[in-house]
């Protein structure tokens, strides 16, 4: 019973159909769909899915059937009494046309036909991918219709598979042109979605919101919540950057099961709108059929024998009676645990999987650490993962966020001295996550590191065992290396 009531509260990502428009007010989202994702129907088809499962808004695509008694598929080409009939389809469905794309043109009358249409059509914005030297060209008619341009991507040999590469184009053009940015194939693709989006933050105007099934090539849709996106860390970023485009659900994957699907996504993205930055960010929203509520798990007689719902502890007790320690070499004054001096704080309690969360605080060129599942606190340099913690420029396997002398985090993040910073750490069997200040800047895979003193990439490291090979549960400690350390609202849960 444990682990279903694990299952109601631990579930992170969310990226697999979508259409989601982040509202101004009211804190949630408004959910809406890429037609794409019932490309087998028609369009007027469509309307009907997205009003039948309450999605709001919808983004057309070109070339679908129109149906509905009208011949013709859905682009410029439509004349103006079909038009009117496609939107009159949309306002009795209580659905809104947003966007039309992915679309392309080929030269200037081309686009501007299609920006023509997305005027008379009244849409937002359009969803490209031109080439990059087509892109003045987009910005200019963009200003001209008062029609948005996202830009899509598709992966390799896409140049915007990339996001350093449409970073790069978006720096020389107006903020009339933004992405519409797929996170299904960035994941696929090997770029971390939540990663690209803090970098082209403040240029997103939409999101074709996907959950995949497995980083790699062949990873296909799932919903929200069940694959390997990080979705809760995703939507929070999004709420972070108080983001009011639109996250585009689309479904690729040709499932028998599409409509509950995306009827999951929908629930999904309803519950998310609800939770809070850190709940969003520690996955505690629950996925679809599992329940948010733990009164639901005793209802109708269930859960008499089983565990109350798991909930963070605090990882030392006041009085440090559950630590391990040279007295007098670490104190618990008024919420702070501060090193004075003679060695490491460790508990006497072993942990296995687990989130650990807490704050520390450097002094100039303090050096110090985070230690997991130690199995041995005399040799703990060979028998424990170190996530690192220090004040200053080092060797990228060495700066704060690191896993100490075997894998840099994916970006170096300044620690000003006296300033409280914020770890959260997470252990699920052969996986190490770790967040700095909100933000994943770790992912380490124990199994990768097959050979003592050496890491995957062939650099050398001083550590004499193998890192898959170190105990999958042990003791947590904290490090004093002859500096200033405090920590503070250290709390543990238990996976």
């Amino acid at each position: 019973m444990k682990n279903l009531l694990n299952k109601f509260v631990l579930p992170l990502c969310l990226l697999t159909i979508g259409v989601l428009v982040w509202a101004c007010s009211g804190g949630g989202p408004k959910i809406g769909l890429q037609a794409w994702t019932y490309n087998n129907l028609s369009f007027f088809e469509t309307v009907d899915k997205a009003s039948a499962l309450g999605v709001e808004c919808i983004e057309a695509y070109p070339g679908q059937k129109l149906g509905g008694g009208l011949d013709g598929k859905f682009g410029p080409a439509m004349d103006a009494a079909t038009r009117a009939k496609v939107l009159e389809k949309l306002r009795s469905a209580n659905v809104t046309l947003i966007s039309f794309g992915v679309v392309n043109g080929g030269d200037e009358q081309q686009w501007r036909e299609i920006f023509a249409f997305a005027k008379d059509m009244k849409l937002q914005w359009i969803t490209v991918e031109p080439p990059l030297t087509t892109l003045p060209l987009l910005d200019q008619l963009a200003t001209e219709y008062g029609i948005r341009v996202a830009i899509h991507n598709h992966g390799a040999p896409s140049p915007y598979a990339d996001p350093a590469v449409t970073k790069a184009a978006l720096d020389k053009l107006s903020n009339n042109i933004g992405v519409c940015a797929d996170t299904g194939h960035w994941a696929r693709g090997g770029t971390d979605p939540v990663a690209a989006l803090k970098l082209l933050s403040g240029r997103v105007i939409a999101l074709h919101l996907k959950d995949v099934s497995q980083f790699a090539k062949d990873g296909h849709d799932v919903p929200y919540g069940t694959g390997v996106v990080d979705m809760g860390g995703l939507l929070a970023l999004l709420k972070e950057q108080q983001f009011k485009g639109a996250a585009l659900i689309e479904y690729e994957h040709r499932t028998p099961k599409i409509n509950e699907e995306v009827a999951a996504c929908v629930e999904y993205l309803k519950r998310a709108a609800g939770a809070s930055l850190d709940e969003l960010r520690r996955g505690k929203v629950a996925t679809p059929g599992m329940s948010g509520k733990v009164a639901d798990a005793w209802s109708a007689g269930g859960g008499k024998d089983s565990q109350k719902w798991a909930q963070p502890e605090e990882l030392f007790k006041p009085d440090l009676s559950n630590a391990e320690f040279v007295p007098g070499s670490w104190v618990y004054e008024n919420g702070v645990i501060s090193a004075k001096g003679g060695g490491e704080l460790w508990t006497k309690e072993s942990y296995g999987d687990f989130v650990l969360s807490l704050e520390f605080r450097c002094a100039e060129k303090t050096n110090s650490g985070v230690f997991l599942r130690c199995s041995d606190t005399k040799n703990w340099l060979h028998n424990t993962i170190e996530v690192q913690i220090l004040q200053g420029d080092a060797p990228p396997r060495e700066v704060c966020g690191a896993i100490f002398d075997c894998l840099a985090p994916t970006r170096q993040i300044p620690i000003k001295p006296g300033e409280w910073n914020s770890y959260v750490i997470t252990a699920r069997g052969n996986m190490i996550m770790v967040r700095l200040n909100g933000e994943e800047i770790t992912k380490m895979n124990l199994d990768d590191w097959t050979t003592a003193h050496k890491n995957p990439d062939g650099t050398p490291n001083k550590f004499n065992k193998a890192y898959k090979d170190l105990a999958r549960s042990g003791r947590i400690g904290f490090q004093y290396h002859g500096m200033p350390i405090d920590f503070r609202n250290i709390k543990i849960e238990k996976l």
